[in-house]
């Protein structure tokens, strides 16, 4: 219906290529049936290293992914190359930040995914890869760290460049920023090109093939104004080539009685789970922010009630406003598309990847219904239908 419009396939468990091919025609097929069934329907494909390793050691095997895709009428415009392993396994948390980009493995996944996306796609046609900003930060001292990232993204922008040149395809990697990560904000982007990239080449090197996906659920929960955030990367001439249409649990104690607050807050507490990490983040009545790695933490200080807000990074259904005593982000969703151009961005991608852990009564009866009903709430906002 919409070939800029994907939805995010790392909802569903992927860790080798059968796992991945089960999925998509047991999941994939049924969104397509109900959002988009005349249609080719785009998808933002998640291929696990293991899958990548499959899909290149026998051609074969990718000229049947890549024909039975064309079957089904589900084209990937844009892959999710923020997750390298098993992102369903039991326990997940920081792994998902493993390989981070000081390490060459990093860079090696990312450029397997560029390959395979060069064989899927039409001819001529862009495609972008999502991935992480940088890395968890490490222990100790990052100099070293980041100027070892830098170096592994310039080995992957000069095999892009290699790729376009030999056969006429651009892709995009982009940096996505994550709260708690090395680089959370736009702001952060904008200062690791300046002070990491730029040194190695000039800016018009990198412009074509490296560029930003914001995620609008990651900047909403770090309190980052959406308009301000596309402003940053406007003035620094770097590309916003894929937004991740996402929104987070919010929490509202300003001006609630004690006894309602602690049962919102209770409420919340039903979205601390053991498999995804869920940073969260407080805002004060004066302004101030506080930063917890994971929800549990923010739960069990004693300073939460006298908070104004939380955001809590869980990806909600998108079309969801309320959830009993909680919000959510949903607003800011709107306030970044209004402050894009819809054109200077390559792709929309709705990224709710936590169905599988979302508390009992927001789940869908089925999987599909829900993919479906978030990617036809995403469709009015960006083109009105």
């Amino acid at each position: 219906m919409h070939d800029r419009l994907a939805y995010c396939t790392n909802v569903h468990p992927g860790r080798d290529l059968q796992e991945t091919r089960a999925a998509l025609e047991q999941y994939a097929c049924a969104v397509k049936e109900r959002y988009s069934p005349q249609h080719p329907m785009a998808v933002g494909l998640w291929l696990s290293a293991q899958t990548s390793r499959e899909l290149l050691e026998e051609r074969r095997e990718l000229d049947e992914f890549g024909a039975w895709l064309e079957e089904a009428g589900l084209v990937p415009c844009t892959m999710n190359g923020f997750p390298y392993g098993d992102f369903h396994q039991e326990v997940v948390k920081h792994q998902v930040y493993r390989p981070a980009w000081w390490e060459s493995a990093r860079a090696d996944y990312t450029c397997r995914l560029a390959e395979i996306l060069d064989h899927l796609l039409p001819p001529r046609v862009t495609g972008t890869i999502s991935t992480l900003p940088i890395g968890w930060p490490p222990d100790g001292e990052a100099s070293g760290h980041w100027r070892a990232a830098a170096q592994e993204l310039q080995r992957t922008v000069a095999f892009l460049r290699r790729l376009a040149e030999q056969r006429g395809r651009r892709i995009v990697v982009c940096l996505e920023p994550e709260p708690g990560c090395l680089l959370q904000s736009a702001q952060d982007v904008v200062a690791f090109c300046e002070e990491h990239l730029w040194s190695l080449h000039e800016p018009s090197w990198w412009r074509e093939h490296l560029g930003v996906c914001h995620d609008i659920c990651h900047s909403a929960v770090m309190f980052e104004d959406q308009v301000d955030a596309v402003e940053t990367y406007r003035r620094a001439e770097l590309p916003i080539a894929k937004v991740q249409i996402s929104a987070a649990v919010e929490l509202w104690l300003e001006g609630r009685p004690q006894d309602e607050a602690e049962a919102a807050r209770d409420e919340l507490a039903k979205f601390d789970e053991p498999r995804y990490l869920h940073q969260t983040v407080w805002r004060s009545p004066s302004g101030q922010t506080c930063f917890f790695e994971d929800l549990h933490a923010a739960l069990t200080d004693p300073r939460g009630l006298e908070q104004s807000e939380w955001r809590t990074h869980f990806h909600v259904p998108i079309y969801l406003k309320e959830i009993g005593r909680l919000e959510t982000t949903q607003d800011e969703i709107d306030r970044c598309l209004q402050a894009l151009s819809k054109d200077e961005v390559l792709h929309f991608e709705v990224e709710t990847y936590a169905w599988s852990v979302l508390p009992e009564g927001l789940r869908e009866p089925s999987l599909a219904d829900g993919i479906a009903r978030e990617m036809a709430w995403a469709a009015v906002r960006l083109f009105g239908a």
